[in-house]
């Protein structure tokens, strides 16, 4: 199949920006825009995606489908394309954990083929270049390869199993986001004795460390609505290798209290504050 015909569900900023990279080497990349709001529509028409007015038609159109959406969300989107009996290739790139996967691929066999994709890294734009993870059958993720061959979306096979890919990613997940957190709460905590600042001396002595990047912190926050359910994702991971998941729910709990800030900008004081309030 040299130019498949591409469907992604939903055209998010991670979502549009990934097909507008598969654009490069499909004949067409789908989006459906029932129900979704003017902010996806213009992102998508940025990306140079095609509009279509069902989710019947894009599933009927589509050769490989790309699920990107927040996690909670995952489910209820493979059910929804598993009801329209799709036949094609379906990526389940969202960030979920390996049993949800595996879930997933469930609902949707045998009718479609499974590919168990996880993107790591920012959305490719402006010179980024995120790697997309796959592991499912060979033919179905070599045919995913081909589709970003030469684009800012990297790819990498990790093995043939549904799982695999997201493994890795609540793997980093888990590390890259808690870490996160937990520098906020140091400081935090610095500040409410003024000693934030030699904290940051003390940090700065370690230069991989995120302590000497409080500008960071209101970006945590105005993601805490899309990493609280990742980090949940990546505890039940963590319990399902009879590994304590208890810091990561907890982390994931902590971000709860930035919900109210879903992409906003604040600054590091008025995050620290939020993160302050019960």
């Amino acid at each position: 199949m040299d130019q498949p015909t591409v469907g992604i569900l939903h055209p998010g900023s991670m979502g549009a920006a990934v097909a507008a990279c598969a654009a490069t080497n499909a004949t067409v990349v789908l989006w459906c825009e029932n129900g979704r709001s003017p902010v996806s529509a213009a992102r998508a028409e940025q990306a140079g995606l095609t509009p279509v007015p069902t989710l019947r038609e894009l599933l009927d159109r589509s050769d490989i489908v790309i699920g990107l959406c927040p996690p909670a969300a995952a489910e209820e989107l493979a059910r929804e394309v598993a009801g329209h009996a799709f036949t094609g290739t379906y990526v389940e790139a969202n960030a979920i954990s390996p049993e949800r996967a595996e879930r997933i691929a469930d609902l949707l066999r045998p009718a479609a083929t499974v590919v168990d994709g996880a993107v790591v890294g920012s959305p490719p734009v402006g010179g980024k270049t995120p790697t997309l993870y796959l592991s499912g059958p060979t033919a179905a993720t070599a045919m995913v390869e081909a589709v970003f061959a030469g684009t800012a979306v990297r790819t990498k096979v990790l093995g043939t199993d549904v799982g695999q890919a997201s493994a890795l990613k609540v793997s980093y997940t888990a590390f890259q986001k808690a870490s996160r957190v937990l520098a906020a709460l140091a400081t935090g905590m610095a500040r409410q004795y003024d000693v934030d600042q030699e904290l940051l001396k003390v940090a700065d002595r370690r230069s991989t460390s995120y302590l000497a990047e409080p500008e960071y912190i209101p970006k945590v926050a105005a993601r805490a609505w899309r990493w609280g359910p990742e980090l949940e994702e990546a505890a039940d991971t963590l319990a399902a290798a009879g590994l304590p998941p208890e810091m990561l729910r907890a982390a994931a709990s902590t971000l709860a209290r930035w919900h109210d800030a879903k992409d906003d900008e604040v600054s590091v004081a008025d995050a620290l504050e939020r993160l302050a309030q019960p």
